[in-house]
């Protein structure tokens, strides 16, 4: 199996996935203040919306590396 077979398999699962879930979240720390031996720090929770036409896109390029990675010539 061929690079550009695994990059295109890799892509079809991300991109159906993407469609799947719509958005992720994820938890960042930050650090808010820090005053001698005192530290607030924050948690904040990010959300990043997947858009519909990522998500097929990379289902479209990797069904393409998947076709054209086998071809040599």
């Amino acid at each position: 199996m061929n690079l550009a077979k695994v990059v295109g398999i890799v892509l079809i699962v991300a991109g159906a996935v993407g469609l799947v879930m719509g958005s992720f979240t994820y938890t960042k720390d930050t650090e808010a203040v820090k005053l001698g031996p005192v530290e607030l720090s924050v948690k904040q929770k990010e959300t990043i919306n997947v858009p519909v036409w990522a998500g097929i896109g990379a289902i479209a390029v990797g069904v393409v590396l998947l076709v054209m990675g086998g071809r040599k010539g």
